[in-house]
């Protein structure tokens, strides 16, 4: 399985080329790959503005979320980092709770504005650490933000990817589904598909997922790091102090 660095390597290319990234709360490893993005950006003399919330440092926005989704509905945020309790197949998430929502067996945080900026963002990457049938369902037990809207309905956003601690997938519109892009190294496809509750429909140009290069692992080390340190601070001490020992 991946480690954390992998992972914000790997969410960072997903969002090569915005001009604004959002992330929301508790997300540290989207918020690395936020803050990576940013780094690489300025490697090449572009500007990325970040959003990551619960991190005055780290945003432009003074009202928080209320601030983000006025800038979204502009058409301004290019990529916004969103997970979910339960994803299926057809990209939709369910960030509610598990089984009958009237006596549910587990509850999630709740949706937010998920569905709003679902509906918005161009380039929306879902993330969850954990690849298992329990997260990656035949079909959610409740849509707090549905992958496609009816036909015809004015929709700018939508999925892009889905990365786990074991793959990453993409979205293809066409058919309204999540297609298997890469797989981390050391996965098979056996095993990722036995770990996955939908089915399994394998993208053109399938492949392994690339490994961060030194320069890339110097970044995450350095000024990703110490930025980190401001919004996660108990994270990046854990995954640093990890990563030296």
């Amino acid at each position: 399985m991946a480690d954390a660095l992998f992972l914000a390597a790997t969410l960072a290319r997903l969002v090569a080329g915005s001009h604004s990234v959002a992330v929301g709360t508790n997300s540290p490893i989207p918020a690395a790959a936020t803050l990576l993005a940013r780094e690489q950006a300025k490697a090449k003399d572009k500007r990325l503005t970040i959003s990551i919330l619960g991190s005055p440092r780290h945003t432009p926005f003074t009202d928080g979320g209320r601030e983000l989704f006025d800038f979204a509905a502009q058409g301004r945020l290019d990529s916004f980092f969103l997970g979910g309790g339960q994803i299926d197949g057809e990209g939709n998430i369910n960030l509610l709770s598990v089984g009958d929502p009237a006596r549910p067996k587990l509850r999630f945080p709740g949706s937010f504005g998920s569905a709003y900026l679902y509906s918005l963002v161009p380039n929306i990457v879902l993330f969850r650490e954990e690849h298992s049938p329990r997260v990656l369902v035949p079909k959610v037990d409740f849509i707090s933000a549905a992958g496609s809207g009816p036909e015809g309905s004015y929709r700018p956003g939508g999925p892009g990817w889905l990365v786990t601690e074991r793959a990453v997938f993409r979205f293809e519109p066409r058919w309204k589904r999540f297609q298997l892009h890469t797989i981390h190294p050391g996965e098979s496809l056996e095993e990722v598909s036995a770990l996955t509750g939908f089915p399994i429909h394998l993208d053109e140009g399938f492949g392994p997922t690339p490994s961060p290069d030194e320069a890339t692992l110097a970044l995450l080390r350095g000024p990703v790091a110490t930025e980190l340190a401001f919004a996660y601070p108990r994270f990046a001490a854990r995954l640093f102090k990890d990563q030296q020992s």
